[in-house]
C-alpha cells in the first residue's frame, strides 16, 4: 500500500507505551488456558511510529513480543514546522475511522486515548483528532497509524506534479 516501512536500526532511542492488555481464555478438555495479548505502540518522537500485537502466557513476554512486532511495522509521518501534520486526513482500518486535523502552534494534542498515544510517540505536538465508527482500541490505533502513514509532505506533492513547493502552498 502507501506505507513505507522503516529500518529500526537507523532510528534513535525508541519509546514504547502499552495501549491495552487483554486476558484471553481458551476452554480445553483439562480446564481453561489463559493467555495475554498486549497492544504496544513504539515511536522515536521524530516522525516514526509503529504498533504491534504480542501474545503470550505471561504479560511481560506479551509486551516484549508486541514491542518487537511494532518495531517491524514502523512508518514515517510527514510533519510540518510546528510539529503538526501537513494536511487533514481520515485514516481507516476495519470499521474504525480517525479524523486527523492540522492545528496551529499551542493547540496541543486533542485526541482520545489510543490516538493520543500514537500522536505523542510520533512526535506530533499540535493536532486535533476525532475517532469515528468503532471504538475498538486496536482498530483505532491502526487507523491512526494508517492515516499518519498516508500523509504527504508538500515536497512530495510538488515532485509528483512537477511544480515548485511555492506553487503547491499558494
Amino acid at each position: 500500500m502507501g506505507r513505507t516501512l522503516i529500518d529500526p536500526t537507523q532510528l534513535g532511542e525508541l519509546k514504547e507505551k502499552v495501549v491495552t492488555i487483554k486476558r484471553v481464555t481458551k476452554v480445553v478438555k483439562g480446564g481453561r488456558n489463559f493467555r495475554f495479548t498486549a497492544l504496544v505502540v513504539v515511536g522515536d518522537g521524530n516522525g516514526h511510529v509503529g504498533a504491534g500485537l504480542g501474545k503470550a502466557t505471561e504479560i511481560p513476554e506479551a509486551i516484549r513480543k508486541g514491542k518487537e512486532d511494532a518495531m517491524k511495522r514502523m512508518v514515517n509521518v510527514a510533519l510540518d514546522d510546528n510539529k503538526s501534520i501537513t494536511h487533514d486526513f481520515i485514516g481507516k482500518f476495519g470499521s474504525a475511522s480517525v479524523l486527523l486535523k492540522r492545528a496551529p502552534e499551542g493547540t496541543g494534542i486533542i485526541a482520545g486515548g489510543p490516538a493520543r498515544i500514537v500522536c505523542e510517540l510520533a512526535g506530533i505536538n499540535n493536532i486535533r483528532t476525532k475517532s469515528l465508527g468503532s471504538n475498538n482500541k486496536q482498530n483505532v490505533v491502526l487507523a491512526t497509524i494508517e492515516g499518519l502513514s498516508k500523509l504527504k509532505s508538500p515536497e512530495d506533492v510538488a515532485r509528483n506534479r512537477g511544480k515548485s513547493v511555492d506553487e503547491i502552498l499558494a
